[in-house]
């Protein structure tokens, strides 16, 4: 029998809680798509990848139209978005969304498949997105071998994707990655705590530290010792998250970190608008901006 809205002990942006323990997501289904040897629009080729069983780790690997094997390009690292328990990088929006932003800068990507909430609780997709970055620097796989510029690897990710992307850099720094040098991060609308999603985070994450944890306030340790040279955020104007953006941006210059950071607003926009018409005119500002600074 269906939980009624009297019984709710619990209701978060993406989903509510129940007495009997029911969850109720209030989000639509995700649409996937399969990969393509050759995209009709970009001309961009893609295949799916297994990167471990157990637990399960995925990922959806790009190459753009024009590749050879005398010049290598960089690597686009990119984690998608969906509030740690929605979205995959197999959507119609992320396959997309990527496969543009290969074709545009001319790199090899990895769109990675992490665990979600709440068949995989937090901390899973921090744990997921760091094994297939491991994957890649260990070069697992003869496109990245044949066509991936390894010292030219770029962090990227949104919303949630751009929180986990943070901490993926804060690892780099702290405990290094062999194999592969990270050159740069590219935050979307990233999530940091600060708002009133903090409590569903702290609901998806039974063992969190609380508002000082690090993974959803960023520590100034980890941000002085950021395993890359340069950042780049986004923060939408019309975006709930903007002010924690805004702020993960001033502490980063404030922490003695000796990279370079910027910040783009994204005027009169809401949350991830880049990713559902691509040819909007300001999704096409977004993506040149990714593509100035991965070839700054």
């Amino acid at each position: 029998m269906a939980s009624s809205d009297s019984e709710t002990l619990h209701k978060f942006r993406f989903f509510s809680v129940h007495k009997d323990g029911t969850l109720k997501f209030s989000l639509p289904p995700v649409q996937k798509t399969l990969p393509s040897d050759e995209d009709p629009t970009t001309g961009v080729r893609s295949k799916d990848v297994t990167i471990s069983t157990d637990p399960p780790v995925s990922a959806r690997l790009f190459l753009p139209r024009s590749v050879g094997s005398a010049t290598k390009l960089p690597l686009l690292f990119y984690v998608h978005g969906g509030g740690f328990s929605w979205q995959s990088a197999f959507s119609t929006h992320y396959h997309n969304f990527v496969a543009a932003m290969v074709a545009e800068a001319n790199c090899v990507a990895v769109s990675v498949e992490y665990g979600l909430f709440p068949d995989r609780p937090i901390p899973a997709c921090y744990d997921d997105s760091w094994a297939a970055l491991q994957w890649v620097a260990a070069r697992q796989d003869p496109w990245i071998v044949e066509h991936a510029d390894l010292d030219r690897v770029f962090l990227a990710g949104d919303s949630a994707g751009g929180n986990i992307s943070h901490t993926l850099a804060a690892r780099v720094g702290s405990i290094g990655l062999p194999g592969a040098k990270v050159v740069g991060a590219i935050l979307v609308h990233p999530f940091f705590g600060g708002t009133e999603d903090d409590h569903m985070w702290f609901y998806m994450f039974p063992e969190n530290g609380g508002l000082r944890d690090p993974r959803m306030k960023p520590a100034a340790a980890d941000m002085a010792s950021l395993g890359c040279e340069r950042v780049l955020v986004f923060v939408a104007e019309k975006d709930h998250l903007m002010g924690p953006g805004i702020e993960y941006v001033e502490e980063l210059k404030k922490s003695g970190w000796g990279g370079t950071v910027e910040v783009v607003k994204n005027i009169g926009e809401h949350h991830c608008f880049h990713l559902f018409d691509l040819e909007y005119e300001k999704s096409v500002e977004l993506r040149q901006k990714f593509v100035s600074f991965m070839k700054q």
